[in-house]
């Protein structure tokens, strides 16, 4: 009985948020409360849980699929019947294209974002920490982790912007391009100014400060960013200080005007300015943006860019796709090798056997101990061995490098040799 791999899981596809948080497994990844152990038909398992997804992947041999559900459910207290109705189940090549097309990250919610590789990673470090990985496992994930760099590499289904800050701070390097030397002010506690304001950080930038107008909840953001706490009240003191304004508050009218940011320029010698105005209302006087040297984006402004953005990435992933499917190729002809090597290996092993067998035989029957005569036998048998072996193993290997059923190639040769008889 061969090899194969299964992957039974849910997702944001097949579930919400409540049924993948009844059945997550992120608290049984390691060693000690493994869910899914290496008995039965399981000879190897991974087990990826992240709030996107729970997935449990294995190689054995069998019948993997009831197994890995009953294993499921026992750990959440549950019965497999209650798991079924919400997976999926992939085996053999599409467990191997499935695996492929999460690590890059073209199953995602958002297409092409980058955490799942990550998490990918953790979920193999967890295995491999508790000993369930193997042979197959240990290709199969590395093999995924190659197949998303090529993906990142040669498409560009991870490039663009496809969320409201990072669309913002996207937008921000290409004003300023090296962003180490400027200064943030994020006004208001919004989630999405957060979020550009964390981004921004991420990108290199020196410093920022936070206005709000409970002062207490801006020095928790500050010291969030690493940043400084700025009365809300004297806002217009610090604009002159800064290059990037994000603006997240739940003002009902503008909060900054352009007569206000005309002033500013003159103290900032008409160095550049960028506005993120993520409010609704909006916060900023939407004729700040016909200043000179000032760039004003509010958040239909950054959708356009996303929805941009999303539509390229779309296209490229056709393209990702067909890497995918080239390196499920690939893979299936290594898997394909795993059940003809056992019979390789006792093709060679007899041939060597019985050449040994031979060239004992002929020097007892000349009767001499000349080490030079057998040395000088032992080549010639041990290449005669290798010309008889080369069409058989030609034949075997054939079937790996064309993906043909290799049963009745690996059935032909052992009883053409004799091979089970000899074993």
């Amino acid at each position: 009985m061969k090899n194969d791999i299964c992957l039974v899981g849910l997702s944001h596809h097949t579930a919400g948020v409540d049924v993948r948080e009844r059945f997550a497994l992120a608290d049984h990844c390691d060693a000690g409360r493994w869910a899914l152990p290496c008995d039965g038909p399981i000879q190897e398992s991974l087990i990826l849980s992240t709030c996107n997804r729970v997935e449990l992947l294995a190689a054995g041999k069998g019948d993997l699929t009831e197994h890995m559900l009953h294993c499921w459910a026992r750990t959440r207290e549950t019965k497999a019947s209650d798991i079924r109705p919400y997976v999926y189940i992939h085996k053999s090549l599409e467990a191997v294209r499935h695996i492929f097309s999460v690590a890059s990250s073209l199953d995602s919610m958002v297409l092409g974002e980058p955490q799942i590789l990550g998490q990918i990673k953790t979920a193999y470090r967890k295995a491999a920490a508790c000993g369930t990985t193997g042979v197959i496992l240990n290709r199969l994930l590395h093999k995924s982790f190659s197949v998303a760099k090529r993906v990142r590499t040669e498409t560009a289904v991870a490039s663009n912007a496809v969320s409201i800050s990072y669309a913002a701070v996207e937008l921000a390097k290409r004003i300023f391009g090296d962003m180490r030397s400027y200064k943030v002010l994020l006004v208001g506690a919004g989630e999405m100014a957060e979020l550009a304001a964390m981004h921004l950080l991420q990108s290199g930038i020196d410093e920022i400060l936070v206005a709000n107008r409970t002062h207490a909840r801006g020095e928790e953001l500050a010291r969030q960013f690493r940043g400084r706490a700025v009365p809300f009240e004297q806002l217009a003191d610090f604009l002159p200080s800064v290059d990037i304004i994000i603006t997240s508050t739940g003002s009902p009218d503008p909060i900054i005007r352009a007569k206000d940011i005309k002033t500013v320029l003159k103290t900032r010698k008409n160095n550049p300015m960028f506005f993120i105005d993520i409010a609704v209302p909006r916060d900023i006087d939407p004729d700040v943006n016909s200043l000179d040297n000032v760039y004003l984006y509010d958040i239909d402004d950054l959708k356009e860019v996303v929805e941009e953005n999303i539509a390229t990435r779309r296209d490229e992933a056709a393209r990702a796709h067909e890497i995918v499917n080239e390196e499920v190729r690939a893979f299936a002809g290594w898997l394909a090798t795993l059940d003809v090597q056992p019979t390789l290996v006792e093709l060679v092993h007899r041939g060597e056997r019985l050449a040994r067998e031979e060239v004992d035989k002929t020097l007892k029957r000349l009767g001499s101990g000349d080490e030079r005569l057998r040395e000088a036998l032992e080549v010639m048998a041990g290449a005669l061995v290798r010309k008889l072996h080369h069409a058989p193993i030609v034949f075997l290997k054939h079937g790996c490098t064309h993906q043909e059923n290799n049963g009745a190639r690996v059935s032909a040769i052992r009883r053409i040799f004799n091979l089970d008889s000899d074993t």
